[in-house]
């Protein structure tokens, strides 16, 4: 008997019901009850996820080895390692059943093959769900304590400010220690330019053109993008908390957890509850303005509450024409091509003449060339129908030596996979935050290296901790949407790496793929790839 141990945890502590420790008592239960051997087990673990959704790495792998038959019996500690949620285990137990899978859990010891062990498991995942609502609920309960303090509570600070740790004596007399923004001039400067440009322009991507152009970048020294720049013009910690702020957020669906009296005309608002906390999630990490709660700081405004106000309303008003990528139908390359001298990525724009065939010609521009007018980068455009030969010329010479097979099935398999917009969409961002993390923790570390101050030196350690932290958290969920592709033509390779087993693109069905289908192969295939001006630099993912 094949057995698959499940274990998971929401947070590493390396004590009390650790996956090691989840692992072993599941194991030792398996040997004892089920008689298995040491050689029969597949283990799966997911540490740092929650049990509220089953999007979770390894937990998917496990739906796909069961689905394929791998193992016949799944083994897990207790229920709410599982989930948490009544229609998830629900959906899982059924699925399992469809699949001739059985499921044991050690700490309630239900058997499924009976109709009552079932109802009782349905039943404890009931008080799994009420659990978790219960400690939701909880915490926001404490934020509702602490927004009335007004305190920052950590984390990256926001431009216009830093962290200033604050000491008071409590009741009893102990010391108690937290922190409060302080402003600091030159970036709120920054950030009141930031709100006079976009009330004078009206147009987010205006601001990053004027930003690019005159060589305004981000306290860590990063060319400010459009998600940063709504961002900042969003945020109500730059707002002054004054009566017609007030009356604004009580009218417009804002929870607000301080009096009227408090609005006093020189302080800023803190706002809690405004990310989600699920670690490897993909999905919107910013909640809805009506799910925030918003109290009165302890520090300084820095944009008048009525110019905030504006700036909302025009924010509300411009999403009807919020921006849209551009989509070419010829450029192979986009979304791929990156420019070699300043990382930015190179978009495709259209010629003004045909070429000699009357084919439409097109070429490759780097975006921060085009923002700034060739101040901040001057790379030189790259020929689109020339470059795209050019890759995959260099794919086809690589991949000659294996031959694609592909049949009517395949095909419609791989217009499936690589037609799924949102999916494409969604790993295009993901890689695209990844990139702009990475490149701002570069910056902070050549900043490090030339700074001697031990104050600096601390705070760019800690602004280095928190961007790697938030890598990581990308880096998960690039690696957990990618697991949910459906592994291509009945093979048990991850769709990416069969990508690089259909090349070369000699082959017949090529011609006959759409665009999206053969960017989305090579997308597959290069890790990276840089225009320097006069040719391409490509690094592969498969050899």
């Amino acid at each position: 008997m094949k057995v698959a141990v499940y274990s998971r945890k929401s947070k590493f502590t390396g004590k009390g019901e650790s996956v090691e420790n989840q692992i072993h008592m599941c194991r030792e239960y398996a040997v004892k009850v089920l008689n298995c051997n040491e050689e029969d087990f597949i283990i799966y673990e997911d540490e740092g996820f929650s049990g509220g959704n089953t999007d979770r790495p390894r937990f998917q792998q496990m739906l796909k080895d069961a689905r394929n038959k791998k193992f016949d019996t799944i083994v897990c500690y207790r229920l709410d390692r599982v989930s948490r949620n009544v229609s998830d285990f629900s959906q899982l137990i059924d699925k399992l059943e469809k699949w001739g899978i059985n499921f044991v859990s050690v700490k309630e010891q239900f058997d499924t093959t009976k109709p009552m062990g079932r109802a009782m498991m349905y039943i404890a995942s009931v008080f799994s769900q009420l659990e978790r609502e219960t400690i939701a609920e909880r915490i926001r309960d404490n934020m509702l304590q602490l927004s009335k303090t007004g305190r920052w509570l950590g984390g990256t600070t926001p431009t216009g400010y830093r962290s200033e740790m604050v000491c008071s004596r409590g009741s009893n007399g102990r010391e108690i220690r937290s922190c409060k923004l302080v402003v600091v001039p030159e970036e709120a400067e920054l950030v009141q330019l930031i709100y006079n440009k976009y009330i004078t322009l009206k147009s987010i991507t205006r601001v990053e053109k004027y930003l690019a152009q005159n060589r305004i970048n981000t306290k860590n020294g990063a060319v400010f993008g459009r998600f940063s720049i709504r961002f900042i013009l969003s945020n109500p910690v730059y707002a002054v908390a004054d009566e017609k702020l007030y009356e604004y957020l009580s009218t417009n669906n804002y929870e607000v957890y301080s009096e009227k009296e408090e609005f006093n005309g020189m302080s800023g608002l803190m706002g809690y509850n405004k990310t989600r906390q699920n670690a490897g999630s993909s999905g919107e990490r910013y909640r809805k303005s009506d799910e925030w709660i918003l109290a009165v700081g302890l520090h300084t405004g820095i944009v008048p509450g009525e110019v905030w106000i504006e700036a909302q309303e025009l924010l509300s008003r411009n999403k009807s024409k919020s921006y849209r990528k551009v989509k070419s139908n010829t450029a192979l390359l986009s979304g791929i091509l990156r420019c070699a001298g300043c990382g930015s990525f190179m978009r495709p724009k259209a010629g003004r003449r045909p070429g000699p065939d009357g084919e439409p010609v097109f070429y490759y521009i780097c975006e921060l060339k085009e923002k700034s007018r060739k101040v901040q980068c001057d790379m030189a455009n790259a020929n689109g129908n020339e470059v795209d030969g050019m890759a995959v010329g260099q794919l086809e010479q690589l991949f000659l030596t294996c031959p694609p097979v592909f049949d009517e099935k395949d095909l419609s398999e791989m217009k499936t996979w690589f037609n799924r917009d949102t999916k494409k969409d969604e790993l295009h961002i993901l890689e695209e935050k990844l990139f702009n993390t990475d490149f701002e923790m570069k910056n902070l570390v050549r900043v490090l290296a030339k700074e001697k101050s031990s104050d600096l030196e601390t705070a760019i350690m800690e602004q280095l901790s928190s961007l790697n932290s938030q890598k990581q958290i990308y880096i998960s969920a690039i690696e957990n949407l990618l697991l949910k592709s459906p592994e291509s033509m009945n093979c048990r390779e991850p769709a990416e790496t069969y990508a690089g087993k259909i090349f070369p693109p000699r082959c017949i069905a090529w011609d006959q793929l759409s665009i999206d289908i053969k960017r989305g192969m090579l997308r597959g295939v290069i890790k990276r790839l840089e225009w320097d001006g006069k040719g391409l630099e490509m690094y592969l993912k498969c050899t």
